[in-house]
């Protein structure tokens, strides 16, 4: 069983893992989506956003981009940390489990 959080904005992966407007929560057994849940970003603070996912039970966190310390936490919690994606959130899903997403360089300019 998989947990992954994808940092979303306006139905595509957002740029910004700390800005976006939502996150997508997505359980998935087998390569196969099992729930979704949409929570809102409730703050960009440092350090609180890692926290705040990992007590979510995620162990793979989507984004477009994301700055280093943040990169380095979620490390430090063995939430695997997948940047550069780019698209709609149900596509990057679905090439994330099927083990076929590209990415691209990290969108995240600090």
């Amino acid at each position: 069983m998989r947990r992954i959080a994808v940092a979303a904005s306006d139905g595509a992966v957002a740029a910004h893992f700390g800005r976006c407007q939502q996150y997508l929560l997505v359980t998935a057994d087998q390569g196969q989506v099992q729930d979704k849940t949409t929570i809102d970003n409730p703050g960009h603070r440092p350090g609180f956003l890692p926290q705040f996912l990992a007590e979510r039970d995620v162990d793979c966190i989507i984004a477009g981009g994301m700055g280093p310390r943040a990169q380095q936490m979620f490390q430090n919690m063995d939430i695997e940390v997948v940047v550069g994606a780019v698209g709609p959130v149900d596509d990057v899903i679905e090439q994330y489990l099927s083990a076929e997403l590209e990415t691209g360089e990290d969108l995240c300019d600090h």
